[in-house]
């Protein structure tokens, strides 16, 4: 028997670790001599109160969905993948590559092109942790959290290298040519005669997102790898018991976490910068722990969380630059809503079972006595 309802565990228990950190962050404001109402109110309308605002909200939900998902998976395996910053670097690797040195004759079999190499890139620098996880029992924790500093060094070695333009003092590639320059939303809501701000940098990928949510779905809940990954996870000896080899799904399940990590370059090296800079992933496999935590490694879950964050980041922004309260204490809020939703969860589960469990021990009623004949 279940402790506590489904959707207790789904709704009740993220909302009221939201509401806790919402709570601590506005006791934290009111310190410094703030209004923590006025700061939820530029808050919520630097994330959502025009086309611009949106257009970054999505952009940087864009990027949490994909290392999002890619932790999801893996958590599924009752892995911990830490790496997907790197692998979302290495992504960006296949993205560049793939733009700078083939020729394309149209945007759209660029972008079918650089997400198979960036999924490809992606998921071979998973492949590496995977197999020492599988063969030679390295925790996949420190092997892909190192693998993070060798994406970022192979990276810069590249950058101010071999890929760097000539006569260029920036660490980043050359501008990728027009032709692959995918449709912002600008272009795309154009075409049905809705306006949306030039400017801002939500483009197509988030609709790639958004299907990689369905087809991670389909994979975990509607098939037999799907199933033996879900098996394995819950239990590796009932998993072995049932013929799953242990070898096969720990590298499976890590190849697919990597490819979904290395996607999330189709959003900020194609879609929004247009090249491959250093650092172009400013942190995003880290956040995609928090959000899939918060999304209990449900696409649908995993999907609210990203936009969640994504408002929080746009958000924030708008909050430092509107206000006396300084970019670092934006930082501690959204720090105070991943300790809330992830670390601390348990702090919120644990009373919450014992309340469920509690109310289902309560006695019952004691029968009326019946009238003596």
């Amino acid at each position: 028997m279940e402790k506590m309802p489904k959707w207790a565990d789904v709704i009740l228990i993220p909302v009221i670790s939201l509401l806790l950190a919402g709570i601590i962050s506005a006791l934290v404001i009111m310190a410094i001599g703030e209004d923590p109402v006025k700061a939820l109110w530029i808050m919520v309308d630097g994330a959502t109160g025009s086309a611009y605002n949106w257009g970054y909200t999505l952009y940087y939900t864009t990027n949490f969905i994909f290392t999002g998902l890619a932790v999801a998976v893996a958590f599924h395996a009752r892995m911990f993948n830490i790496g997907g910053d790197g692998q979302a670097s290495i992504g960006g690797l296949g993205v560049a590559l793939v733009c700078i040195y083939l020729p394309w004759p149209h945007w759209s079999l660029a972008l079918l092109a650089a997400a198979v190499g960036s999924a490809l890139f992606g998921a071979a620098f998973a492949l590496i942790p995977a197999w020492l996880q599988a063969k030679r029992g390295s925790h996949i924790v420190i092997t892909t959290i190192m693998f993070n500093f060798i994406g970022a060094a192979l990276l810069n070695y590249l950058l101010v290298g071999p890929l760097k333009p000539m006569g260029s003092m920036e660490p980043a590639t050359g501008k990728f040519p027009k032709v692959t320059s995918i449709p912002n939303f600008h272009d795309i809501l154009g075409m049905f005669g809705i306006p949306f701000s030039r400017g801002a940098p939500a483009n197509i990928s988030f609709f790639i997102a958004i299907a990689a949510c369905f087809a991670v779905w389909a994979l975990i809940w509607r098939t037999r790898l799907g199933y033996e990954i879900r098996a394995f996870g819950h239990s590796e000896p009932a998993a072995k018991y049932a013929g799953i080899n242990p070898t096969r799904i720990i590298v499976v399940s890590m190849l697919i976490s990597g490819a979904l990590a290395g996607m999330m370059s189709l959003n900020n090296v194609m879609g929004e910068a247009e090249r491959l800079v250093l650092n172009s992933t400013e942190g995003a496999g880290f956040i995609g722990i928090a959000v899939a935590l918060m999304g209990r490694s449900h696409p649908f879950g995993v999907f609210l969380a990203a936009l969640l964050f994504g408002a929080l980041y746009q958000g924030g922004a708008i909050l430092s630059q509107d206000t006396n309260i300084p970019v670092q204490l934006v930082l501690v809020i959204q720090a105070l809503v991943i300790l809330f939703t992830g670390a601390l969860d348990n702090m919120v589960r644990m009373p919450l079972e014992k309340l469920f469990l509690a109310l289902r021990r309560k006695p019952a009623p004691a029968p009326k006595p019946t009238p003596a004949e």
